[in-house]
Order: structure tokens, then sequence, then C-alpha cells
């Protein structure tokens, strides 16, 4: 390297320091995601009451209805807002199907299962394949939803260490495979079950009757598990791979214990297990939905309306259950029956977290759908586009830049998700754009920059691995790893919504085609 360019990149560095701190200082003045829906809600009544004082209204075109804005400050107002808590809670779209699909889930992963599907994903790949493998696992691991971090980041760096390359590469790979690519997977994951509710709700305010079932995005899902990895590999080698030649692992740097790829035979025989509870799962459940008058179809014989679909989150709980069980069996975590309403009731305990927020952003959407400005905004703002002759491609990128500038400062994708939905899903959905497309797109835009951002407490967990092996790395360090596969991810992964969008494929099973 010249010393111009030395010169260049070490301008380029401060730069891009100075941007991360400057993002890192404004996201610590956030209160936590609870105290943020509070003070929504606190400025929502101020809102509210302005809004209704003026005598602010719309016409919905979908309805013929005149949307008046209602204040919080009202005697009707504080009746809902009091008399309605425990019934917004309670009925909030996401809070049931997260807690059932835990049920599964928290068996599978006590159980140790998806910990064994991880290390078995990246065990015994030749080096040719190693970095598209630990990519891919990246994208399998969404479904552990956090955990994922905990478990893929060190073994990205043992399995690269293990093929003699970078244990560095390693924990960038499995890094970015987690959180750029957070709501990509080729399993449906508890994002799904989330994001889903979160859109229902929305599309209610346009259409009662519409629901975006778990399974809405998921042939775009797949396709972008798939992309999104093969993006990672091609960034990886030709441009990363280079730039960690300069970054050599310390000489004290710990030896890590490679044998810790390698399942047991009892994990081995673990996997067997759950392999056949789930394929004896899945051919149970096409024999019980191949029947025409079966009660798992909907009115007709219909597959897309039916509990098959409309209640996939008791399927998917009960398969990871099956699966998990099984597992725990073979391998010897799961002795007595007693265990797995243990491991359940285990999983409830890390959900607590999630449902302590639930509550603020149920009553905050809630009291928003109540005063009708979300409504209004959607009205006023769909006829604004619709008379600057602003088509869909134009729109989806205004809600991709809207989201991705916010996700690098509100980092919980449930809670950025409640703050846009309620105005952009019936925005969209007034001009003849399915909710899908709007969920799809917030896929993508909630997903790139967790790699980039500091307020992300996982960029900080891999800066901490990071370390083990190079002391010196600092922020900047793994930010100029990450950053190019972003940026990559985020190109990639829009002009794929865009090649769905085009084409004309629907997005998931029983989803509308734009």
């Amino acid at each position: 390297m010249t010393p111009t360019e030395s010169a260049t990149s070490s301008g380029t560095l401060n730069v891009l320091l100075r941007t991360l701190g400057g993002i890192e200082r404004l996201g610590n003045k956030l209160p936590h995601p609870f105290w943020l829906f509070v003070i929504l809600s606190a400025l929502l009544a101020l809102t509210s009451w302005g809004l209704a004082a003026a005598g602010v209204s719309a016409v919905n075109p979908a309805t013929g209805r005149t949307v008046a804005a209602q204040s919080l400050l009202s005697a009707d107002g504080v009746r809902m807002m009091v008399g309605d808590a425990i019934k917004n809670y309670t009925s909030f779209p996401p809070l049931g199907t997260i807690l059932v699909v835990m049920l599964g889930v928290a068996v599978a992963e006590r159980s140790g299962l998806l910990a064994a599907v991880l290390r078995s994903g990246v065990s015994k790949v030749s080096p040719k394949w190693v970095t598209f493998a630990l990519a891919f696992t990246g994208m399998v691991a969404h479904v552990a939803s956090d955990a994922a971090y905990v478990v893929l980041i060190p073994l990205g760096a043992l399995a690269f260490r293990a093929v003699g390359r970078s244990p560095i590469l390693g924990i960038v790979v499995a890094f970015v495979s987690i959180s750029a690519g957070y709501d990509a997977s080729p399993l449906i994951t508890p994002v799904d079950a989330i994001l889903s509710g979160l859109t229902t709700a929305a599309a209610h305010t346009i259409d009662p009757s519409y629901v975006v079932t778990p399974l809405a995005n998921y042939f775009f899902s797949l396709a972008s598990s798939l992309v999104l990895a093969a993006a990672i590999t091609l960034v990886t080698e030709r441009l990363l791979a280079r730039r960690v030649e300069s970054m050599p692992v310390d000489p004290d740097a710990p030896a890590d214990d490679l044998g810790s790829l390698t399942l047991g035979a009892e994990e081995r025989r673990g996997l067997r297990a759950a392999l056949i509870a789930l394929v004896v799962f899945l051919v149970a459940m096409v024999a019980a939905v191949l029947p025409s008058g079966s009660p798992l179809r909907g009115e007709g014989g219909s597959i897309v309306q039916s509990p098959l679909l409309t209640s996939i989150a008791i399927f998917l709980a009960l398969a990871f259950l099956a699966a998990g069980w099984a597992y725990g069996r073979a391998a010897g975590t799961v002795t007595t029956s007693r265990d797995i309403p243990a491991f359940m009731a285990h999983g409830f305990r890390e959900m607590a977290p999630i449902l302590v927020l639930f509550f603020a952003i149920s009553q905050f959407l809630a009291s928003f759908k109540w005063t009708g400005i979300g409504e209004i905004i959607a009205i006023d703002g769909a006829g604004l586009l619709k008379s600057a002759g602003v088509n869909g491609p134009v729109v989806f990128l205004g809600v991709l830049l809207v989201v991705t500038l916010i996700n690098l400062v509100v980092t919980s994708g449930s809670a950025q998700w409640a703050l846009v939905e309620p105005v952009f899903v019936p925005m969209l959905m007034l001009l003849d754009i399915p909710p899908e497309y709007t969920q799809a797109v917030y896929r993508i835009a909630d997903s790139c920059t967790n790699a980039i951002t500091p307020m992300s407490p996982y960029f900080v967990m891999a800066l901490g691995f990071l370390q083990r092996y190079r002391r010196s790395a600092g922020i900047g360090t793994l930010a100029s790893m990450t950053i190019p596969l972003a940026l990559t991810l985020l190109v990639v992964w829009t002009l794929l919504f865009y090649a769905f969008w085009w084409l004309g494929i629907p997005l998931g099973p029983g989803a509308p085609v734009a």
C-alpha cells in the first residue's frame, strides 16, 4: 500500500469511526423500547387532542367511511385506555402466536437439538465450501432467534480455524449471516409469527377480515437465505479474505478445542431420531389434509384460507416439540416426561423481556388505532402518492430507506415494525399493494444494517469474540469488514424482492400476487 493509499484508507476509517460514534451516542440517548412506547403514547394523546380540536378527518376510499381524529384526552378516550388495557394486551395478535410457537422451540433448544443442528451444519466441510456452509447455517440459525449469536459466532471461528483459515473471518461471516440476514431463513422462525401478527393488525385498518399468516413470506425468505449466503460467500472470498491477510491472529491467542465441532455418538443418534420424528409428523400432516373434507381445510376445501395456515403456529410448535423430544430421548438430554414442561417454562422465562415490551406496544397500537390518526395519515399519504403518480417500486424504496435509517438506532425488530406498520401497511394497501409485500420490504430494511450499528448488543458481542484473536481490534476493525457485506446484502436482497415483484412470483403459500 502506497503512502497516499494509506492516508486515504486512514481518512476513510476516521470518518467511519466518527459516524459510528455519532450513531452510538444518539442511540444511547434513546430510552429502553418499553419507555419509548410509553413516551410515544403520551405524545399521541397530545397530538390526538390537537387534531380532534382542529376537526381533522379523511374519507376511506375502500369503505367510503369518514374517519375523524378522536382525542385520547376526552372522556371516551380515557375510558378506552383504562377499560380496554387488559383486552388490548391479551388480544395483541403476536402475543398468542409467539407464545405457542415458543412452546415447541423451547423444547428443541433446551434438548440441544438446535445447537446440534448448527454444529452439524459447519462440521466436516471442505475449505472450499466452509464460507457458504457457515453463511447458510447462519440463515438456518434464525430459528433459534437471538441464541443463534451465542452459539454460531464462536463456532464460526472454530470452523475456519479447523480448515486452516483465519478465525477472524469465521467470526465475521457468522455474525453477518445472523444479523444482516436476520429476517431470512429456509425455516419458519419466531420472527415470522411476530411480524405476521403485527401486519394482520395493521391490515385490519382497511380490511377487518385480512389475515397475514407466518407463511406469508416463506418463498421469499427461502430464496433470500440462499441468495444472501451466496452473496456473503462472494464478498468474503473476493474481498475480505484479502483484508484479513493483514490481520494476523495474536501469537498468544487461545487455542480452541477443534474437536468441539465434532458431534458425539449420542448427538448423531439424537439428530437421526429428530429427523425421523419430523418426517413422521410431516407425513401425518399431509395425510390429514389430503381428504377434501378434512377439518384442516377451509370452506370449499380451500388450503389457503384453512386452519392449517391460519393456525400454523400450533403446527410449528408441534413440529419443534416432536423433533426436540425425539432428539432429547435419543441423546439422553430428556430423561422423563417432566423435562418437557420444564423446558417450555424455561423458554417462557427467556420470553419475559419481549412480553413486557409487548404490553407497552399493544397499548400504544390500540390507542393509535382508536384515534384514527394512522388511518388518516394512510389515506392522505396514499392520495398524495397517487396524485403524484408514484408507483409501487418507488414506494418500496421509500419504505426501505426510512426503515433502514430507523434500524441504525432502534434495533428491536418487533418494536420497529410496531412503529411503522400502522401507517405503511394501510397506506400501501390503498395503493393496491398487499400487506405481504410491505412486510417483505421491511424484512430487508430491518436486517442489513444490524451488522454495522454499535447500538446492537450483538455487534459488541461479535467484537468481543474478535478481540480474543486480535486484541487490538476495535469498532472500526469489525465495521470495516461488516460494511461491505451489509451494503452488498442490502442491494442484492432488494433486487431479489423486485424480481419477485416484477415476475409475479408469490411471496409465500396463499399470498396474493401484486
